[in-house]
């Protein structure tokens, strides 16, 4: 990818359009709201790493030329020049930034841009489109992860173990992600919050952007091929066949290829095998209304096993088996399976939950209605003077004015002017300056603040 084309059309006419005296702009991202009121800060990292550090070459400035010619805009090849020259290819911008990990509420500033050379600040403007889609999309993904987590730990504090929410959640999402990028950049953003994936896109990148050890636990599992595939007869042999080959570990089974409570009577001839072997069979069904489906199937399977009573008074399955549910499931659905479940006097520690399209696809920038503005302006790099937006037929679209700091009082985060900040700490730190990364942060380090902030 030519890293100056990485933008939108309409960027490539932009630096003649400042005022001639102008030498530094400011700029910044925000959330200015949307279905949650606060966030986690998550992606910037990667990328830098894969993107923003990469320098520019003379053979991109004259693709991008031959480019912006034939798509009839104009293209600045002295200034894109200049930046080979003088800078070898690096982009003169620096970025601070709220550490990633940290838990924030909307409305708040989350990194900031500057270029640093007075002779180009277009280039400002130029890396919004980038820089933006970078933010918005690994943050709602991690956001919405973390708010399912909540749900889920809730239910579990009041019928059950909060030990059993590590592996609540499963990402299913690979095969409903717009991309292989997608998937990778939104399946890590799951695992900060929960350790199981089917994604291997998501921990792949987390390792390859955030270093650290496997992020993700997955487990054997069935899909309807592999089970219709023994034919409708032959069901119970191709359930035989799984206790058989993972019987003495956790794995997980499809069970509704035919009749999902039918599956559950037949697999109850194998549960004494499992519960020999130490094993763990998670059933899946994967069809019908997930709140009827979820309960019926777990009172199918007491009725074949039992249950005993937790200390919370809540129904309980033997060890040996659990069930998961991942068709249909949004943060929505999610709870009314719970809450169902807990009318029904049934421990939410008895099942897990698989969520796909919802979790990495059922977003977009206005989930957390995502901007980057400029915020400040300057003719000599000392004196700055404020530039916002604010239309009179929206103000919740006013942008925020002058070079911005954060603070931190009483646990809460506080969006403030620079020059106010006075003896407090700025939360917004350096990680970006001329091409060169000047702070990381591991998975883990992430995922501890995460815990941290919670």
């Amino acid at each position: 990818m030519n890293p100056i084309l990485n933008t939108d059309s309409y960027k490539l006419s932009h630096y003649l359009q400042y005022p001639k005296d102008i030498k530094f702009v400011n700029s910044y991202i925000e959330s200015r709201g949307g279905r949650w009121n606060r966030l986690i800060f998550y992606g910037l990292q990667a990328f830098l790493i894969k993107y923003l550090s990469q320098k520019i070459t003379a053979e991109n400035i004259s693709e991008a030329c031959e480019f912006s010619k034939a798509h009839g805009m104009p293209f600045n090849k002295q200034g894109w020049e200049y930046i080979l020259k003088e800078h070898g290819g690096a982009l003169p911008v620096s970025i601070e930034s709220l550490k990633e990990g940290a838990i924030i509420g909307t409305e708040n500033v989350l990194l900031q841009v500057q270029n640093t050379d007075e002779k180009v600040p277009w280039i400002v403007g130029w890396i919004e489109t980038a820089l933006l889609r970078s933010i918005w999309y690994p943050v709602a993904v991690a956001t919405q992860s973390y708010f399912c987590k909540q749900t889920i730990l809730r239910f579990l504090d009041e019928t059950g173990d909060e030990a059993d929410v590590q592996f609540a959640l499963h990402d299913f999402g690979a095969r409903g992600a717009s991309s292989f990028e997608s998937a990778s950049i939104g399946g890590s953003a799951h695992l900060l919050n929960f350790g199981g994936s089917d994604t291997i896109a998501g921990a792949l990148f987390a390792m390859k952007y955030y270093g650290g050890q496997m992020p993700a636990i997955s487990i054997p599992a069935s899909e309807h091929s592999t089970m219709t595939a023994w034919g409708k007869d032959g069901e119970i042999d191709a359930f035989k066949n799984m206790c058989e080959r993972f019987g003495d570990g956790v794995f997980a089974c499809v069970i509704d290829s035919y009749d999902a409570l039918n599956a559950i009577d037949l697999w109850a001839k194998n549960f004494d095998e499992i519960k020999k072997r130490g094993g763990r069979v998670v059933l899946r069904p994967d069809s019908g209304n997930p709140v009827m489906m979820a309960s019926a199937c777990l009172e199918r399977i007491m009725s074949h096993t039992g249950y005993s009573i937790n200390d919370k008074g809540y129904k309980l399955l033997p060890p040996f088996v659990r069930l998961i549910y991942g068709d249909g499931i949004t943060p929505e659905s999610l709870n009314d399976i719970l809450n169902e479940l807990k009318m029904r006097h049934i421990s939410a520690s008895n099942i897990n939950f698989g969520m796909g399209g919802a979790l990495l696809q059922h977003l977009n920038r206005d989930t957390l209605r995502f901007a980057m503005k400029a915020s400040a302006i300057s003719k000599d790099g000392i004196n700055w003077q404020d530039v916002f937006k604010a239309p009179n037929t929206d103000m919740t679209k006013r942008s925020k004015a002058g070079v911005l700091a954060l603070i931190k009082k009483d646990g809460v985060y506080h969006t403030i002017r620079a020059d106010e900040l006075k003896n407090q700490k700025n939360e917004l730190e350096p990680v970006f300056k001329n091409g060169e990364i000047l702070r990381k942060s591991s998975f883990d380090e992430i995922k501890a603040r995460i815990i941290e902030h919670s």
